[in-house]
């Protein structure tokens, strides 16, 4: 849909105080999803569960197998954060426990977390396209228990959960906090992370005026996250 006359067109490229050089150039056509397929490495994380592509062997040597087809959606467990929270749900006892997902993307979270023994899970995303994307991958994983829902924390109504999941990021989080301590149960556990090393202490802080206790914190590649009780 590339229209090259329209882009002379841009107001900036007529303006006389400097000029702006730039150049076109046609990539070839190619099969994108083999592209992408070549490149997509599973994870291993800490060899008790491995998150791999329909396209990936199993791993009959490693407990947990997670299938994940990422499409557009956040959370293959490559990134610094998605892996920490995987970490977090195998170490925490959450069987029986009501998880409420925040931004949930592909439902790699959730799908763990009920592997490890949840009694249900909303998994909540603002992205219409992770929501269909979550509901597939549950259904691949033969997960029953999770619920996806379209919407931000507005469409959490009327609950608490014993355990809140949100890898977003430090502002969201912070406009957050007053839902998710509201959300939680007494002694509920809220994992919180999606952002750099040099931002727990903002999130400490504000989390400490809601009354919620800090309990832990992981750090890996210079992103972080926290743990608060309620």
């Amino acid at each position: 849909e590339f229209n090259k006359e329209a882009l002379k067109g841009i107001s900036i490229f007529k303006n006389e105080e400097f000029k702006v050089n730039y150049s076109i150039n046609l990539i070839e056509d190619k099969n994108w999803n083999e592209v992408w397929e070549k490149s997509f490495e599973p994870i291993n994380v800490n060899n008790q569960c491995f998150i791999r592509a329909p396209f990936h062997e199993v791993r009959n040597d490693i407990k947990y197998n997670i299938e994940i087809e990422p499409k557009m959606s956040f959370g293959t467990g490559h990134h610094q954060t998605t892996y920490m929270m995987c970490e977090a749900i195998l170490e925490s006892e959450i069987e029986e426990k009501k998880i409420l997902d925040m931004g949930s993307g592909t439902g790699v979270l959730a799908i763990l977390a009920e592997i490890e023994g949840a009694r249900e899970i909303l998994a909540v995303d603002i992205e219409p396209w992770s929501v269909e994307n979550c509901k597939k991958n549950a259904l691949d994983n033969k997960c029953e228990k999770i619920t996806s829902l379209l919407g931000d924390i507005d469409a959490v109504v009327n609950q608490t959960f014993d355990v809140i999941f949100a890898n977003i990021n430090k502002n969201i989080l912070i406009c957050h906090l007053p839902f998710y301590e509201r959300a939680l149960n007494p002694d509920g556990l809220l994992y919180l992370s999606g952002f750099f090393d040099s931002d727990a202490d903002d999130l400490k802080r504000e989390s400490a005026k809601l009354g919620l206790s800090f309990s832990r914190q992981n750090k890996r590649e210079g992103w972080c996250m926290l743990v608060f009780k309620k």
